[in-house]
């Protein structure tokens, strides 16, 4: 299966101290890497995990385990449809970041299921055809 994984599921896995091996989202995320599902990445996504890295060895590291999963280069009509999405929802009360939203467009257009564990996609999820998969729930997320 194709999928996209945000930020926010693979900080959980990544970015902690010590992975909590009992968190849903960690266990989601797990299997979906072990049944060797084709994980993508979005560059905003990949920036954003190797931003605030404390040590050029971590970085390294990082970025390295990271290097397989392939880029999606997000195109011309998925930056149209994230604004598209962010003006429909926004006339629906639901607020999220641009980032957000073209991460969904990104999603829909090229229909991946996201996996996040943050619960902005929830609220976009609801007025869209986002599929959205491990609950998207919320987490305080460390950088670091």
């Amino acid at each position: 299966m194709n999928l996209l994984v945000d930020t926010s599921a693979w900080s959980l896995l990544l970015r902690r101290r010590q992975t909590d091996t009992r968190d849903p989202m960690v266990r989601e995320l797990r299997g979906r890497l072990e049944a060797g599902d084709c994980v993508h990445l979005v560059g905003c996504i990949l920036q954003e995990l190797l931003d605030g890295v404390k040590s050029a060895q971590q970085f390294d590291l990082l970025a390295e385990y990271l290097e397989p999963f392939p880029l999606i280069a997000p195109e011309r009509a998925d930056y149209v449809e994230a604004a598209r999405l962010k003006n429909l929802c926004r006339s629906k009360g639901v607020q999220a970041g641009t980032v957000d939203f073209l991460i969904a467009a990104t999603c829909i257009r090229r229909n991946y299921p996201l996996l996040s564990a943050d619960e902005d996609f929830q609220h976009i999820a609801r007025h869209c055809e986002l599929v959205l998969l491990g609950g998207g729930r919320v987490s305080d997320i460390s950088f670091g």
